[in-house]
């Protein structure tokens, strides 16, 4: 694995910071009689809560201080111009639908990108304290036994497969069949995990993730993971995903190959 020039040992540090204090953020808020979310979306339901916002705002202050000449990007405050050719790509909660169900599977992510997509990255679960961590050389896992190398899945046929995807409907009724689809072929499909099912795939537990209508914000800091981990993550097409839309996490080619087949097949 070749090692991203930008990809210094000051980057790493500086991700920790970051899931730190989205930590310390988020955490006062997860499972709280007080908790309140706000609805984005009009005709629907996409909450956001004052954790999301505090911990964007927690990580963009850390960056304004230790990395000004970094752009940024993040879901609750958009766009900051940068003269490094660097942006920090940041979701403070991926998954607000479980957090404000007290589920432990949303998460924070964190990515450093250039032009050519996110060559770092960071998946932090805080509740139970998991931090799944891509770079260009290493990818790592640490928490409550440890610190642990990642690695994806050995290949397997996609009749013994794990799938997962956070929506049962994925996306478009086109979308949802090519989807429907693949889980038909496979041997275990699994809904509803948000960021985290990214996470299983550089941990070797499941082998896709399928998603579609996906943001920038939702899939770089995935990207970088799963990748380190020996993953491949593309769009529905086989192209790169890092500016959002279709997206499929693979735990090694071949299944890569097997899914986006059909995906290609049934939603080109």
């Amino acid at each position: 694995m070749k090692q991203h020039p930008h990809d210094t040992p000051d980057v790493l540090r500086v991700g920790h910071l970051l899931a730190d204090a989205a930590r310390l953020a988020t955490l006062p808020y997860f499972r709280t009689a007080a908790l309140s979310a706000d609805n984005k979306l009009a005709g629907g339901y996409d909450p956001v809560t004052e954790a999301d916002r505090a911990a964007e705002r927690a990580m963009r202050e850390i960056l304004s201080k230790e990395r000004p000449d970094d752009a940024i990007l993040g879901e609750e405050y958009g766009s900051a111009s940068g003269q490094s050719g660097l942006t920090w790509v940041l979701d403070p909660i991926d998954g607000t639908r479980g957090f404000v169900s007290g589920t432990p599977t949303w998460g924070v992510l964190i990515a450093l990108s250039d032009d050519n997509g996110p060559f770092f990255g960071i998946i932090d679960q805080p509740y139970i304290g998991e931090r799944f961590i891509g770079t260009s050389y290493d990818a790592m896992l640490t928490g409550s036994s440890g610190t642990h190398p990642l690695k994806t899945r050995t290949a397997r046929d996609i009749s013994e497969a794990t799938v997962f995807t956070t929506f049962p409907e994925v996306g478009s009724a086109a979308e949802g069949a090519a989807f429907a689809e693949v889980s038909r072929k496979a041997r275990l499909t699994r809904y509803g995990m948000d960021c985290y099912a990214y996470a299983l795939v550089a941990a070797g537990q499941v082998d896709l993730v399928i998603e579609a209508g996906l943001q920038a914000y939702d899939i770089q800091a995935p990207i970088a993971v799963v990748q380190a981990a020996g993953g491949i993550v593309t769009d529905w097409q086989g192209g790169p995903a890092h500016l959002g839309g279709r997206a499929i996490a693979a735990a090694n080619a071949e299944i890569h190959a097997q899914a986006l087949a059909i995906l290609r097949d049934c939603a080109p």
